[in-house]
């Protein structure tokens, strides 16, 4: 079905707490993920998906790679394969849309792996 409405999709809530609601395309998924303040999976990077992701509203503590920065409503990012990345709300909940390629099993977590430093980044996010 080429047409979904958002607020009838099933939801689901993830390991580290975000609720996601998501589709499966034929090479790509979406979805709209909502992270309450300080939820979110550690520094991970996903070896054989491409990301891309906009806020739709609030704030995110973002490690995208060697960057470090705060995005909010309206700021698309790109998250390319193997490079380590995580986020984390600021000053409340923040809701994005991802879009992620291959579409795999449909799963918006199933090509995680750790990054190297997770530990040493999650020390970043109370100081912001």
């Amino acid at each position: 079905m080429p047409f979904h409405e958002i607020d009838k999709m099933s939801e689901k809530v993830s390991d580290s707490g975000s609720v996601q609601k998501s589709v499966t395309g034929e090479l790509m998924k979406a979805g709209i993920v909502t992270k309450p303040e300080g939820v979110g999976p550690p520094l991970h990077e996903q070896p054989n998906e491409e990301q891309f992701t906009l806020v739709l509203s609030g704030k995110l503590h973002y490690i995208l790679g060697d960057e470090e920065r705060i995005v909010e409503s309206g700021d698309l990012i790109h998250i390319p394969r193997g490079v380590a990345h995580r986020s984390r709300s600021v000053g409340g909940s923040a809701t994005f849309f991802t879009v992620k390629s291959p579409a795999g099993s449909g799963n918006l977590n199933e090509d995680h792996r750790m990054a190297e430093g997770a530990e040493e980044a999650e020390k970043s996010y109370p100081s912001v």
